[in-house]
């Protein structure tokens, strides 16, 4: 029994010798221990890292605005380019004459309004081509233009530069071959409230019902 007790004792010696502060000098609580247990840090930390500079990367930021304009650029530089492309193969499909060698020698030099709409009916079916101005496909000023050549009448490929050309008159005194001029299109009359004309993309010169009441008779060099 005394033997037991004084193994318990010799057992519990060590665990209360080392707890910290509990005893003699080789057993008491370090520096280190006693920052541990206050949460007491200190950093040493050399002059030239904290005078040291934050630098970025040299990029600039690039707006939602600025990448829908870019592509708002490139979609527009595309659309030239095929339309260029169109063009280019338009003027090769065709080898007749064009209003520049009309106006030089013109095949109808005596003008009257009938015959200008009868030369202008042949043209029924050729297709609408923006920019065009020969059989191969017309827009509305160009179809009116290369028909007037063929009289030796120059006119702009342009639809207020032709209405500015004649003189308006009344729908009653109208006929087939005055100009319907309207906001941006016209071509000719066609009698009983019809027209002649290149009406738009995926068409072809045609005679149509007028689908509106806004626009002028124009009438050309009479």
């Amino acid at each position: 029994m005394t033997a037991s007790a004084g193994l318990v004792a010799t057992l519990a010696l060590p665990a209360y010798a080392f707890a910290p502060g509990s005893g003699g000098p080789q057993f008491g609580e370090t520096d280190a221990s006693k920052a541990t247990r206050t949460g007491a840090q200190s950093v040493a930390v050399d002059g030239d890292v904290i005078e040291a500079t934050v630098s970025s990367d040299g990029y600039a930021a690039v707006s939602g605005a600025e990448i829908e304009a870019a592509a708002a650029a490139a979609e527009a530089e595309a659309a030239r380019q095929a339309a260029e492309a169109e063009m280019a193969a338009y003027a090769a499909s065709y080898e007749g004459p064009s209003v520049e060698e009309y106006l030089a020698n013109p095949p109808y030099p005596a003008y009257d309004l009938q015959s200008v709409y009868d030369v202008a009916a042949q043209y029924q079916g050729v297709p609408y081509v923006y920019g065009g101005a020969t059989p191969a496909g017309f827009d509305c000023s160009g179809f009116v233009m290369y028909v007037f050549s063929q009289f030796g009448i120059s006119m702009p490929h342009s639809v207020t530069g032709q209405a500015a050309m004649g003189s308006v008159i009344s729908e009653a005194d109208a006929v087939p071959g005055d100009l319907v001029i309207m906001d941006g299109h016209d071509g000719f009359y066609a009698g009983n409230g019809m027209i002649l004309h290149a009406p738009y993309e995926g068409a072809s010169v045609r005679v149509q019902p007028l689908w509106t009441s806004d626009y002028q008779i124009v009438r050309i060099g009479v």
